[in-house]
């Protein structure tokens, strides 16, 4: 099974640790004796891009707290094979999960937050390495987030200093920023303007800041630059100015040694996938290849990208 491989893959590296903090796993951050393994990790991201084909890893979460996971492949069609099926919670909307181990190493497990019935919940969800068999645990995190129409999240783990945000869109035309450290969310206040925005997802993150990559109702599409300075307002860069309307969901990964993004749209309402190759986004100069529709149903009401803690995004 491909899981099954992505985590012997992990386990060899011996690239991820993680603390048990009120019953929820956490990501443990590294530390300056492990200085030379983030050196090897770069190497190994550097030479996978160049060795291996780049790909989407996606899950939908249906209605009734269902997932269902893929890998896309670019082709022209798009290429698709499954991941893993199982039973989680039903969820209104849901960031990023991240793959990490236990600091033995004995248990490997995706860990994020999403939106239930107006409250914030971050899960823990393990995966038993012999078996395959998925155990999702859940802890409620707080309440006010039922005017969020989606969400979307960051987590800068190479080095100092280190963030991992939660960005929201909230039906009031605000964009919200939280910040999140162990199993607290504090909020960094919100931006206006973004009333005629539809669907986000992380394409960058370093030191200095995050960048998002938004749709619009209307179809356009646009990145958003957003330093980590508290006072600093967002930079929007139009990307095009028509195409993407139809899509509920985007998720992002890394393509390549320049800075290249696969992103993948998402309808909803037809329960597809449509895939795109970015260069390095600047602008209306960002080169995009579309490479169609995936050959398989994505069901589902929110779908979030499958990556790993310390795999850094760098799209812009």
């Amino acid at each position: 099974m491909k899981l099954q491989r992505f985590a012997l893959a992990l386990a060899g590296a011996g690239l991820f640790a993680a603390t048990a903090v009120s019953g929820t796993a956490v990501a443990a951050d590294p530390n300056p004796s492990v200085k030379s393994r983030i050196a090897a990790l770069k190497q190994q991201a550097a030479a996978k891009a160049v060795a291996e084909p780049c790909s989407s890893l996606l899950g939908g979460v249906t209605a009734n707290g269902a997932v269902n996971s893929l890998e896309i492949l670019p082709g022209k069609p798009p290429k698709v094979e499954p991941w893993f099926d199982f039973k989680f919670y039903a969820a209104k909307a849901t960031g990023t999960w991240y793959l990490a181990q236990n600091a033995s190493g004995s248990q490997l497990y995706y860990y994020g937050v999403f939106i239930q019935a107006g409250n914030l919940y971050r899960h823990t969800t393990y995966i038993n390495q012999d078996t395959g068999a998925v155990t999702p645990k859940i802890a409620k995190v707080g309440g006010g987030w039922a005017s969020f129409k989606t969400i979307a999240t960051s987590n800068y783990s190479i080095t100092a200093p280190r963030h991992a945000y939660i960005y929201g869109l909230n039906a009031n035309g605000k964009l919200y920023r939280y910040s999140q450290v162990g199993t607290a969310v504090k909020s960094l206040g919100n931006f206006a303007g973004f009333k005629p925005f539809k669907a986000l997802t992380v394409v960058s993150e370093n030191p200095k800041y995050d960048t998002l990559l938004m749709t619009t109702t209307a179809g356009a599409l646009y990145t958003v630059r957003i330093p980590v300075t508290a006072t600093a307002k967002p930079v929007l860069k139009l990307v095009r100015k028509s195409g993407f309307a139809a899509y509920e969901a985007l998720t992002a990964h890394n393509c390549g040694v320049r800075g290249g993004s696969l992103i993948v749209g998402v309808d909803h309402d037809t329960d597809s996938a449509y895939q795109y190759a970015f260069s390095k986004f600047n602008g209306t100069a960002t080169a995009i290849t579309a490479y169609g529709k995936a050959p398989a149903v994505l069901s589902g009401v929110t779908t979030a990208p499958f990556t790993t803690h310390y795999d850094q995004l760098v799209g812009e």
